[in-house]
């Protein structure tokens, strides 16, 4: 980069920057072979609404990840005062631009006492009209809590809840895909259907990515766009940097990572990516509908560290065009058939039902991934399907290990970054296992 490059006044000061805790070892540089470990007490195993059992003991929800600061437990005021103490419960739903990650929204309800389960939490009510997603004649759109984890981004008794949106009569509006995913999964808890899914996002600042010029003027001399002052080199220096001239937005990284963790969320690892200001996290393994809830949990705190350190996340499938890697949501599946001895053949077997509903995935794996999958950039074409061992140009990959175990699970690499994990999770696992004749999303709105 040309020595007049700035560095996004976004990083951390030093000493806010030496405050933070070191969370991550070697073991959790990214690698799909995170999703190997058994599910930490998977939901679907655990019952109904046992997600609630990630709270702390005490229900204080106050993570030892979480610094001093934001582990503060309610005033000492309001003990001397004798008055009850109060839960904030932020109701987060998804807006009427769909799952792909760009649309939450969130507002905060005082509780009494903290719910014990999320079954315990009071339906509440939005303005559909002001999110697209009601008219303003009947615009009240029902909030039916669903998840429920510690919030890490307040102080005191807190949490997050994560809802479905419904009608009057309660049935799910057009942008709720979680109801209809549900109903895919309910039923089917022996089959342990495990995903593990890495989320790709980049990161912009004054309307271009962390990493790379601001400005469009080109040195004297030269016709190409390409040829910027800062303007970053070819990719392959950037993947897993470390590096103030290679590693970009490294803060938002490691707090996103801590909130995530302190919030209980199963976080696999985290890395840097091929593109400058671009990178990813794990979320798994976890079974079922689980993987949809904390993906866009773990979505809505990333977009909420942003906004704290004035950056925007994208999850556009190619934020830069050219010869750039693009941004996809590789999502690893397996049941326990196909974890035990043997379970290459159904490996094979969903492969080959993935290959005959191509097409109906395709229409359903995130907005503008025709950019992303041309064939090049470790992609497969998004107009032919094939899969194979370890490799990365395919629509499916078949790890080498599992090829050689005889047992295991398989990628689809085809998910863009901007997927809803509802609708992919349940295609995945309705195509590969159940019957494959689900048309439950065949009107789904923004995707």
């Amino acid at each position: 980069r040309s020595p007049s490059y700035q560095r996004s006044s976004s990083r951390l000061p030093r000493s806010s920057r030496m405050g933070l805790k070191v969370v991550l070892a070697c073991s959790l540089i990214a690698s799909t072979t995170a999703f190997l470990a058994t599910p930490a007490a998977p939901a679907a195993l655990r019952g109904k609404q046992a997600i609630s059992q990630r709270l702390t003991p005490s229900l204080g929800l106050r993570s030892p990840l979480l610094p001093a600061k934001l582990s503060a437990s309610r005033s000492t005021a309001t003990g001397a005062l004798g008055l009850s103490a109060k839960v904030k419960a932020e109701y987060v739903w998804i807006g009427g631009r769909g799952g792909g990650g760009d649309d939450y929204r969130s507002k905060t309800r005082i509780l009494d006492k903290m719910p014990k389960t999320v079954d315990e939490l009071p339906l509440w009510n939005y303005d559909g009209s002001s999110t697209g997603q009601a008219p303003g004649e009947d615009s009240e759109v029902y909030l039916k809590p669903a998840f429920m984890c510690p919030d890490p981004m307040r102080s005191g008794d807190s949490i997050l809840v994560l809802c479905e949106m419904l009608n009057p009569d309660m049935t799910p509006i057009p942008t709720n895909t979680r109801t209809a995913a549900a109903k895919i999964f309910e039923g089917h808890e022996a089959e342990e259907p495990w995903f593990g899914i890495e989320q790709e996002y980049t990161l912009f600042q004054d309307g271009v990515p962390l990493g790379w010029p601001k400005s469009t003027a080109r040195p004297f001399g030269e016709t190409s766009p390409l040829y910027q002052f800062g303007y970053p080199g070819p990719q392959g220096p950037y993947y897993c940097a470390v590096g103030y001239d290679v590693s970009f937005g490294r803060n938002i990284m490691e707090e996103h990572l801590d909130v995530c963790l302190a919030a209980g969320l199963e976080i696999g690892g985290t890395n840097g990516e091929v593109m400058p200001g671009q990178w990813e996290y794990q979320v798994g393994p976890c079974v079922g509908i689980d993987a949809g809830d904390q993906l866009h949990m773990s979505r809505y705190l990333l977009h909420r560290v942003c906004e704290d350190n004035g950056i925007v996340c994208s999850f556009d499938p190619k934020p830069i065009p050219g010869n750039w890697n693009g941004a996809g949501c590789h999502t690893n599946f397996s049941t326990k058939k196909m974890r035990e001895d043997g379970g290459l053949a159904a490996i094979t077997a969903a492969c080959d039902a993935y290959g005959v509903n191509h097409e109906k995935h395709i229409k359903l794996y995130g907005a503008g991934n025709e950019r992303r999958l041309t064939g090049d950039c470790e992609t497969n074409s998004i107009d032919s399907f094939k899969y194979g061992v370890a490799d990365r140009g395919a629509s499916i990959r078949i790890p080498r290990f599992t090829d050689a175990d005889g047992k295991g699970y398989l990628e689809d690499r085809r998910p863009a970054s901007n997927m809803d994990p509802y609708v992919v999770t349940a295609l995945i696992f309705d195509t590969g296992v159940l019957k494959g004749d689900t048309k439950a999303f065949d009107n789904i709105p923004s995707l």
